[in-house]
Parts: C-alpha cells; sequence; structure tokens
C-alpha cells in the first residue's frame, strides 16, 4: 500500500468514527445538538486547516511579509457572515426593538474593559505564536507546545474568574450591549458591516502583495491537479471564507454562534468553585452574551464536542495533506506559549470570547463589541510582534 493511500485511509477512517459517534449521540433532543455540534466541528476543523484560517498567524504574515491571502479569507468570512446572519436575524427580529437582541447573538457589552481584555488577547496571541483557534488546529498537526498554550489559557481563564467581579462593578455593569440594527436598521447595519469589510479589504490590497502561486506540472492529468488542490496546497481565501461563513451561519440557525472557549471556561470554573479558587457568584456574568462559562452540569456540551471535532478535523486534514509533524519547542518557546496562554485565556474570560467567539460570530451578528475586539485585539497583536522582532521577550 502507498503511504498516500495509507494516509487518505486514515483521514477516512477517522472521519467515520466521528461519524459512527455522531449517530450514537443523536438518541434525543440533547443528544442531536450534541451529534450536530461534533460534525460541524470536524468541518471546521477541516477548513481551519486546509485554509490556514488562524488570526494571529495571517495577521503576522501581513504585518512582517505583506502576504494578504490569510488575511483576505478573513475579512471574506466576515462579509459572508454579515450577508448570512442578517438573512437569519431578520427573520427572527424582524423589527429591531429597543433591548430586545436576537437570540443567542454574540452581543457584549462595550466599554474600556472589552478594550483592554482584547489587547491582552492580542499579545497574549502573538506571544504564544497563534489564537486559541489556531492552538487548536495546530494540535491537530502535532505542535503539541500548542497544549502548554491551552493550559496557560485554562489558568488565564482561572485569574480571569478571580478578577471579574471587581471589573464588572466597576465598569462591565454599565456597559451597554450596542447592537447596529438598533442604531441603523437591519439595513442599515447590513450596508454599514459591509463597507467596513470592503475598506479594510481595500487597504488590505493596497498594503500587501499576493502568494505566489505554487507552480502547476503540465505533465500530470488534471484529475492529480485537482486533487492536490483539495487535499496537499493551501485552499484559496475565498473559498476559505466563505466555508467559514456558511459553518458559522448553519451553527448559530440550529445550535449558537461558534466560539472554542467556552468549554474551557467552564471546566475550569466547574473545578476550581468547590475547591474556593473561584467566586461561588460570579456577578452577571450568566446573564450577559458570548463564550460565557457556565458550570458544567453534564459530561458533554456542545461547545466541548465542537472544539474535540475541530482538534480531529484538523488531524484529519493534516495527516492526508502530509502536514502532520510532531513538534515540541525548547524551554523559551514553552515559556513563550504558557506566558501568551495565560494572557489569551484572561482576555477570553474578561472579553467574554476570543477571535472566533467575539470577533467572527459578534462582527457577523452586526455587535460593535466584535469590531472593537478586532480594533483592539488587532493592536495587541502589533505590539506583540514588535516585542518579540525587537528582542525584548
Amino acid at each position: 500500500m502507498s503511504p498516500s493511500i495509507g494516509r487518505a485511509a486514515i483521514s477516512l477512517l477517522l472521519i467515520a468514527l466521528v461519524s459512527w459517534w455522531s449517530v450514537s449521540l443523536a438518541t434525543d433532543a440533547t443528544g442531536r445538538i450534541l451529534s450536530l455540534s461534533l460534525i460541524l466541528g470536524l468541518l471546521f476543523g477541516i477548513v481551519l486547516q486546509r485554509g490556514r484560517f488562524c488570526f494571529l498567524c495571517n495577521f503576522r504574515d501581513f504585518v512582517e511579509h505583506r502576504k494578504i491571502d490569510g488575511v483576505l479569507s478573513i475579512l471574506i468570512a466576515l462579509g459572508f457572515g454579515i450577508v448570512f446572519y442578517t438573512v437569519i436575524i431578520m427573520a427572527w427580529v424582524p423589527v429591531p426593538q429597543p433591548n430586545r437582541l436576537p437570540p443567542n447573538a454574540h452581543i457584549s457589552p462595550v466599554g474600556w474593559v472589552m478594550a483592554l481584555a482584547s489587547t491582552a488577547f492580542g499579545f497574549g496571541a502573538a506571544l504564544s505564536g497563534s489564537c486559541l483557534s489556531g492552538h487548536l488546529y495546530r494540535i491537530g498537526e502535532g505542535a503539541f507546545g500548542s497544549i502548554i498554550a491551552i493550559l496557560g489559557a485554562a489558568l488565564g481563564f482561572l485569574i480571569g474568574f478571580l478578577t471579574w467581579n471587581s471589573l464588572f462593578t466597576l465598569a462591565v455593569h454599565d456597559d451597554p450591549p450596542l447592537w447596529l440594527p438598533h442604531i441603523f436598521g437591519h439595513g442599515g447595519a447590513l450596508i454599514a458591516g459591509l463597507i467596513g469589510v470592503a475598506a479594510l479589504i481595500i487597504i488590505t490590497l493596497w498594503l500587501g502583495k499576493r502568494q505566489p502561486q505554487p507552480p502547476s506540472d503540465d505533465n500530470k492529468n488534471y484529475l492529480s491537479l485537482a486533487g492536490q488542490a483539495v487535499f496537499s496546497h493551501r485552499w484559496p481565501p475565498v473559498l476559505t471564507g466563505i466555508l467559514v461563513a456558511a459553518i458559522g451561519a448553519f451553527a448559530y440557525l440550529r445550535i449558537a454562534p461558534i466560539g472554542v472557549t467556552a468549554e474551557l471556561g467552564s471546566l475550569v470554573r466547574t473545578a476550581a468553585t468547590p475547591a474556593g479558587f473561584v467566586p461561588e457568584t460570579l456577578s452577571g456574568l450568566d446573564t450577559l452574551r458570548g463564550c460565557v462559562s457556565a458550570v458544567k452540569t453534564t459530561l458533554l456540551s456542545p461547545n466541548g464536542v465542537f472544539v474535540i471535532g475541530v482538534v480531529i478535523g484538523a488531524f484529519a486534514s493534516a495527516v492526508n495533506a502530509r502536514q502532520f509533524q510532531p513538534s515540541w519547542p525548547d524551554a523559551k518557546g514553552l515559556a513563550r506559549r504558557l506566558i501568551g496562554g495565560v494572557l489569551m485565556g484572561w482576555g477570553a474570560m474578561t472579553g467574554l470570547g476570543c477571535t472566533i467567539g467575539v470577533l467572527l460570530s459578534g462582527i457577523q451578528a452586526g455587535a460593535v463589541s466584535g469590531w472593537i475586539f478586532l480594533v483592539f485585539c488587532s493592536l495587541g497583536a502589533a505590539v506583540g510582534l514588535f516585542t518579540l522582532r525587537r528582542g525584548l521577550l
């Protein structure tokens, strides 16, 4: 058996096992939600890995090398997601009314706490080498140092729980959850969101340069070239962005907006509260919108199986593309991942999500908090990259 056939067999076996698990979960209403979350996570992991859809990695490529494909895939995901979300939300909330928000949408309070949390998250992502979603799919590629970043994020969540009540009383309690349709109506919010995305695309195209395409071999048949395009080469930004937007919109329609931090925060909160490390009452947290960390009452949760699906999907994709390369960083790299993970965990807990839950799902839903996260997370990442380049850390 050739190596390529063996890799394909492993990938198909993993997908088949996840599909079997998904079917076995779908025994009741709760199980069907878990089943769908698992499959969506699997698909999301494949798209993340094949499209290299990591906010920090793509931002770093743009800042340091003026490569634009990754940033374009993010902006395309935002643009199509805004359209998809608008169609869904208009069916649920035909007329935006004061003090009424669309069901489950990640529309977080806007204030200086959100800005501070976003900045800390971006700086931590630069320090650790990836955002949290990037670390998840890189675990599937064999980057086992990302596990340390995830553990650091868990510690950051614990610190976030300890500082939450003070920050909530000081500022978050009075911060409004701003929603663009409340200001402009559905049509105006759609236009405003698309104008914002279009402006960023124009700036990206103006400042950057496209990555050279891999040379084609004229001696190969079209079937072989198509196979390489799907299973070996990086997917183009338009395809990646549309698929990310479609998965996110379908998840919102059937389950909840996608995010990757709620389960991690819930595990930390559930384990630390009985031990007295976390206050039993976290003021107002459970009433806010975003990737909120709730105390776990069941073994499996929709976000938990979604994250499991992401890692398995990324692993199946990486194996098939010969991109599974086990690695372990040196002591300095481990320290950076741990400290960066702590900052990301604190930022994700305090900001009620990460680049997926707040930035992506939030902007698509018309939340001003998503745009705030985008601006200040980018600022924090830029400062972090500058600090690393100067050798200050």
